[in-house]
């Protein structure tokens, strides 16, 4: 969800951070009337700045930071800055007062704020975000968006008293610094937790469940843990190990949900659906490789998907009902039967 407020307000900021720190850099000299600012001065302030806050050594070029200057004088950032060269050498602003940090919001940017806001309200209460009231009341204040008479017109969907997302936020360091840990691990099916030593790498949400994927130290075989399933979390005084046949960002794109092995090849799955499921597995489809085999006059269709089969697929086609039968492979078909028959059967008794 952070993701999707950073979508709404991404229009407001320059594509690169690294060139945000440069304009801000610029700007700041240049406000800085007791000094004369060459060309040079401001390649070596930018470089300074990029150095300190990014840790870039390989500093900036003289033809960046005059590409630079072109960009906050134009109209491309809304900036408009009024930058001038006095005695062919020296850059300054005209206007003594300006500063790119000054700059109005559009009527479209302070909407974008609005909605943005309305989210971060979302959230207020979700543990990862403990400090949320006080960001929001910053922005409230900085950016002068708050209408008190407006009703929040965006609503996210969250649960409430969900267990280990208290973990998050030392997890998410861990992964960030590269430090092995020992999870201790409670399944479902087990008696007593197990203790778990991984190279953790991602953290990763579905249907307001969050997991912890890793390699195990002992053979770097892939895990996923359920945060809500963790007992505890100690620190590993071993070396870190990257497993580089876990690509995180294709490693999810052909499974529903989030098991799977590595090197596990997906199945196409070939599936009916009624008139009144079509429709809503059209315009909300079961996963990204779906498309439409055939229509039939009734409104019904025959879709088929690419995956990896695993539970979460099932589970996602046993909410469906008798509204979607799974037509092949066989091994899914088998598998569907069974659990109908057997749901079946919870309604067929008299207890």
């Amino acid at each position: 969800m952070p993701i999707f407020v950073l979508q709404l307000c991404y229009h407001t900021m320059p594509a690169n951070k690294n060139a945000l720190i440069r304009y801000k850099t610029i700007d700041a000299c240049l406000r800085n009337h007791y000094r004369q600012w060459t060309i040079e001065d401001l390649v070596d302030a930018c470089s300074d700045a990029l150095y300190e806050m990014e840790g870039i050594t390989r500093g900036v070029s003289l033809r960046t930071v005059q590409g630079d200057i072109q960009i906050m004088r134009s109209d491309k950032l809304g900036y408009n800055a009024p930058i001038e060269v006095y005695d062919n050498k020296y850059y300054r602003y005209s206007d003594r007062s300006y500063s790119i940090m000054n700059m109005p919001f559009s009527e479209n940017e302070v909407n974008a704020l609005r909605n943005a806001i309305d989210i971060l309200r979302q959230l207020e209460d979700f543990n990862n975000f403990s400090g949320m009231k006080d960001i929001i009341a910053r922005l409230e204040d900085k950016f002068a968006v708050t209408d008190l008479q407006r009703s929040p017109i965006i609503h996210v969907d969250t649960v409430t008293g969900l267990t280990g997302l208290n973990f998050i936020n030392i997890l998410y360091s861990y992964i960030e610094n590269k430090q092995p840990i020992a999870i201790t691990y409670l399944s479902f099916n087990a008696r007593n937790p197990v203790v778990y030593q991984i190279h953790p790498y991602l953290l990763k949400e579905f249907r307001n469940r969050w997991f912890i994927f890793g390699s195990r130290i002992s053979d770097m075989k892939l895990f996923n843990f359920a945060l809500d399933r963790i007992v505890g979390i100690e620190v590993v005084d071993v070396p870190y190990k990257e497993n580089y046949l876990f690509d995180r960002d294709h490693f999810f794109d052909d499974i529903i949900g989030v098991t799977k092995e590595i090197g596990a090849k997906p199945a196409l799955v070939t599936f009916w659906a009624n008139r009144t499921q079509a429709k809503y597995i059209k315009t909300k489809p079961v996963h990204s490789s779906q498309i439409v085999l055939s229509q039939n006059k009734d409104g019904s269709c025959v879709f088929q998907i690419e995956v990896v089969i695993n539970l979460e697929m099932y589970s996602v086609f046993l909410s469906f009902g008798c509204g979607v039968k799974i037509l092949s492979p066989k091994t899914v078909v088998d598998y569907m039967k069974e659990t109908m028959n057997k749901a079946a059967d919870l309604y067929n008794t008299d207890d």
